[in-house]
């Protein structure tokens, strides 16, 4: 359901330390979402839900996985035998 996928990416951007207020009412939009059958209602709630994880992406911590200028680094340093 919703409420679970939504609850997996509220854990991997860590929304519950740094915004846990609008983590908590993520979750409770999620379960509502999952809880109704109406579709304006679900309509409502998904368009609520995607404007508010948008605002908890935005204020998550940047990642300390690298991209690809950090690849390029890499390989860069690698042919340089450093």
């Amino acid at each position: 359901m919703i409420s679970s996928e939504i609850r997996a990416e509220l854990d991997q951007l860590g929304a519950h330390t740094t915004t846990p207020g609008l983590a908590a009412l993520a979750l409770a939009l999620a379960e509502s979402f999952d809880d109704t059958d109406a579709p304006t209602s679900r309509a409502v709630v998904a368009r609520e839900l995607n404007a508010l994880m948008k605002t908890i992406r935005a204020h998550a911590p940047v990642g300390e996985e690298g991209d690809a200028v950090d690849d390029l680094a890499a390989r860069r340093a690698q042919r340089r035998g450093a």
